[in-house]
């Protein structure tokens, strides 16, 4: 799954696999449950540690902060959880095991096709989207499975992208497609899903400066699990909306389909916004788990930036 949203009952698993694996590895270890909170906390960081240890280093990729947007009003999530906890079918169903299923992957030569209701169709390389002037800002990502993470991004709006392009007065939706290449992705060789990925936006929702093409995370390159080369970022919308590993962006007259909302349209809606009183069919979307520490809070409408794009639903 290319974007950061999955069912429950995969999440629970995986979670439980997890949590079952630490108590045996602490216990291995004589720590028992009276044990100090800082001693298994030490072992956490130390088994984290490791496991980053092994992915491929990430050349430095420098910003500049935005001032508008360089806290979240919550903790920041660790890199290493957000480097060890992905949703992206096309390399594993598992959280857990992303990272690893991804750890050679590249797109080299890499080019990003732009194409549609433009006047100017044609391709941009990395370097040149980032010359276009890189920015950190901090943003809340909320899952669609009620978890949520707070994360340094590094990119630009999509609206500066797309005007080299010059997108035409008659487009009214864009949509994203992520990378195909089942030699490099497991999950697509499985077929379980219509890969490649593809997601959309009315234009209004990707001209707005809070969309992001994203090529970094924590001041350096993205890694492949979190949709490396180049992803989507749309922080007022479940993570499933944030295409990653981006290879052509197509504008259109006509509402293009999406993903999810293909496959189960009762459960994921064209449009999802992150909204605390619309319920997912199978639990509630009121309340979320921060991947920081675990801590339950109540869900913000837009996931927080009502301020910013609730003007777009008047």
């Amino acid at each position: 799954m290319t974007s950061d949203s999955s069912a429950p009952p995969e999440r629970s698993v995986t979670d439980e696999a997890v949590f079952h694996h630490r108590r045996r590895f602490l216990a291995a270890l004589g720590f028992g449950s009276a044990a100090a909170l800082g001693a298994r906390s030490a072992v956490r960081a130390w088994i984290e540690r490791g496991e980053v240890a092994r992915m491929r280093p990430r050349a430095p990729l420098a910003a500049s902060a935005h001032p508008g947007y360089a806290e979240a009003g919550r903790p920041r999530s660790a890199e290493s959880d957000v480097l060890r906890y992905n949703n992206f079918y096309e390399f594993s169903l598992r959280k857990d095991r992303v990272w690893r299923e991804a750890l050679d992957f590249a797109l080299d030569p890499y080019t990003l096709r732009v194409d549609g209701l433009v006047a100017k169709p044609g391709a941009i390389g990395l370097e040149d989207v980032e010359r276009l002037g890189l920015e950190e800002r901090v943003y809340r990502f909320r899952c669609v499975e009620a978890w949520a993470m707070t994360v340094p991004w590094i990119g630009l709006p999509l609206a500066r992208v797309l005007e080299r392009f010059e997108p035409s007065s008659e487009a009214r939706f864009v949509s994203f497609h992520s990378f195909h290449d089942p030699s490099q992705a497991p999950g697509q060789r499985e077929a379980t899903y219509p890969f490649p990925y593809y997601e959309a936006l009315r234009i209004d929702e990707a001209l707005h400066d809070l969309t992001l093409v994203v090529s970094g995370a924590y001041g350096k390159r993205l890694a492949p699990q979190n949709g490396a080369p180049l992803r989507l970022i749309v922080p007022w919308k479940y993570g499933y909306k944030s295409a990653k590993s981006l290879v052509r962006i197509t504008l259109h007259r006509e509402r293009p389909r999406t993903f999810w909302n293909d496959l189960e349209p009762d459960e994921y809606s064209w449009e999802s916004n992150v909204n605390p009183l619309v319920p997912h069919p199978r639990w509630s979307q009121a309340r979320e788990v921060l991947l920081s520490n675990g801590e339950q809070v109540p869900t913000r409408e837009f996931n927080g930036y009502a301020a910013e794009v609730a003007s777009l639903y008047a």
